[in-house]
C-alpha cells in the first residue's frame, strides 16, 4: 500500500463519503493491511491541505472538484505504468483452465 495510499484513498472517496475509520475499514477489506491512524490521518491532512478532499462536521470526507480532476489524472498514470500488468504477473499467477 505504501505510496499508493493517496490515490486509494482517492479512489474510495469517488465511490462514497466515508470516515477515516470507514477508509481504513474498506482497505484493510480490499487489501489486507489497515493503515495505521498514524498514517492515514496524515494522508488525509495532506489531502484536505492540497484542496483535494473536504470533511464534514461529521468527519466524512468526500473528493472536490480538485479531488477528481486529480484521481483522473493519477488513474491515467497508472494506467499508462501499468497497461502490460497481465504480462507482468503471468510468470507468479497459475494457469485457471
Amino acid at each position: 500500500m505504501k505510496g499508493f495510499l493517496s490515490y486509494l484513498i482517492l479512489w474510495n472517496l469517488s465511490k462514497e463519503s466515508m470516515t477515516g475509520a470507514e477508509i481504513a475499514r474498506d482497505l484493510e477489506n480490499r487489501r489486507g493491511i489497515k493503515p495505521s491512524p498514524g498514517t492515514l490521518y496524515p494522508a488525509l491532512k495532506t489531502l484536505r491541505e492540497k484542496g483535494l478532499i473536504e470533511a464534514n462536521k461529521k468527519k466524512a470526507y468526500t473528493l472536490t472538484k480538485k479531488g477528481e480532476d486529480e484521481l483522473k489524472e493519477a488513474s491515467k498514470e497508472f494506467s499508462n505504468i501499468f497497461y502490460d500488468v497481465n504480462d507482468m504477473f503471468a510468470c507468479c499467477i497459475p494457469d485457471s483452465s
